[in-house]
């Protein structure tokens, strides 16, 4: 990530990244995977496995269908949850390499195993790679401007003048309480930082006019009321300490707005430069 190339006669008030909860979600995300792998594995090797595999529709194949199960209904949830079904498409990703592995390489027989290992490494590959994507966020303060950059692949920045920014919203959540940091999503007179999503998931089966059973999934999402959201990178994600940061943003965004006399008078005094100019 570049640092920032500071204007002349800027000064760098705070620089700072996200805290490192701050992505207590996603790492919450990447951990059930080896959660409910470890469940499985001690499932099936518990006393009430039997029963449990009985009540499945395939014996041979109980195992795999009650990993997919957990991990899809999980990620259908969250999805819903955060509406981002790119977590959903994720774990089916996750299934799909794991389940093409294990019927490539004839590893059935040993899917006890395989399955539990399997989780392991992409659970620490994606609390590794959050991380990373964590730390490639930086946040500047100056007496000209906000900065906020971030991304890993692709690097995204955006630079706000404060006389444009309307309001600022902030948040804290139980763990930003705890540990004193929050979100700050500055609002533009363009209506940047404002949007809101809605998301809907259904499932349902039935039996077609040729008596065939029939299983129908649909998902989808719409866009409603505007409220503050944005990505990580176009706002302050995990700010710490947070009611000093926002104190600080707020002083320097009253000290850059003009009130409306004193917008009265910028204008007036470009008419008169402009009949001035007329003379």
């Amino acid at each position: 990530m570049a640092d920032l190339y500071p204007l002349e006669n800027e000064i760098i008030h705070q620089k700072f990244r996200p805290h490192k909860l701050s992505f207590i979600g996603s790492y919450i995300l990447s951990t059930y995977i080896i959660i409910w792998s470890l469940f499985v594995f001690w499932l099936i090797n518990s006393p009430y496995w039997d029963s449990v595999s009985s009540a499945l529709p395939f014996d041979s194949l109980s195992i795999i269908a009650l990993w997919w199960v957990g991990l899809l209904a999980g990620g259908i949830i969250a999805s819903l949850l955060l509406v981002k079904w790119r977590i959903f498409f994720i774990y089916l990703g996750i299934l799909l390499v794991g389940t093409l592995i294990m019927h490539y390489q004839r590893w059935n027989f040993e899917y006890t195993f395989f399955i539990p290992a399997y989780a392991a490494v992409i659970s620490l590959c994606g609390l590794l790679f959050i991380d990373i994507y964590r730390r490639s966020h930086k946040y500047y303060i100056t007496n000209f401007r906000l900065v906020l950059q971030g991304g890993l692949f692709k690097l995204r920045e955006r630079t706000l003048r404060y006389d444009k920014i309307t309001d600022i919203e902030g948040s804290q959540g139980i763990f930003g309480f705890l540990f004193r940091f929050g979100d700050i999503i500055p609002v533009t007179q363009s209506g940047f930082g404002l949007g809101a999503d809605a998301t809907f998931a259904g499932i349902g089966a039935g039996i077609t006019p040729h008596k065939k059973s029939r299983l129908d999934f649909f998902m989808g999402g719409n866009k409603e009321i505007q409220t503050p959201r944005t990505r990580s990178y176009y706002k302050l994600q995990g700010a710490y300490p947070y009611r000093n940061i926002k104190s600080l943003l707020e002083n320097i965004i009253q000290e850059n707005t003009i009130s409306p006399y004193q917008k009265e008078q910028v204008e007036l005094q470009k008419e008169m430069v402009e009949l001035l100019k007329k003379q």
